[in-house]
């Protein structure tokens, strides 16, 4: 973590320690957590995804990193990131978080050949996670309010899975995370 005099906003170091304890970490994927969501942000941000997108690309598997008690059913991880960073960001940054479960859900009922593209441990977790949609569950999906932002977040969530990928490191976001954080109430 930079000195405090580097920090541009102590409400965010939460999120920052977060990643560094857990983001080492490996989740069924060749990559471990912080350098999947790395990979992710630095997708969106080479296709011109507005900020809001980059963040929800960098933070969208955040609710990883929250350890439910054995004794407590476990959340979902994307309602669990909600959780975190509704409280810091606003809906255009937490929606597309919550939502991008259901944007595989999505993506493989409505793109022919999405799920056979898909790694074999985001297959697993589909499943775990309800199965492809049914054609009135995608449509109720799409009409969702950040849906279409979800969805493409999505798209760089399953190409940021590449074990030797470069991409820029955590510290680089700190300034727009910083721009996006909604004031403290």
């Amino acid at each position: 973590m930079p000195p405090l005099s580097q920090r541009l906003n102590p409400r965010l170091d939460a999120l920052f320690d977060a990643f560094d304890r857990l983001g080492g970490e490996a989740y069924g994927e060749e990559v471990s957590q912080l350098s999947h969501m790395l990979q992710t942000a630095a997708l969106a941000a080479a296709d011109g995804a507005p900020h809001a997108l980059i963040a929800a690309a960098l933070l969208h598997d955040v609710g990883h990193f929250v350890a439910p008690s054995a004794a407590a059913e476990p959340a979902p991880h994307e309602a669990l990131g909600v959780d975190w960073l509704r409280p810091l960001f606003g809906p255009e940054v937490w929606r597309p978080v919550g939502l991008h479960v259901a944007a595989k859900r999505y993506l493989c009922a409505t793109s022919p050949g999405y799920l056979e593209q898909l790694s074999a441990a985001s297959q697993k977790s589909l499943v775990e996670q309800g199965g492809v949609f049914t054609p009135a569950e995608a449509e109720r999906f799409i009409a969702t309010p950040y849906a279409q932002d979800a969805v493409r977040l999505r798209t760089y969530d399953d190409a940021a899975k590449a074990p030797d990928a470069k991409a820029p490191p955590l510290d680089s976001y700190r300034e727009l995370l910083d721009r996006l954080v909604t004031p403290a109430s």
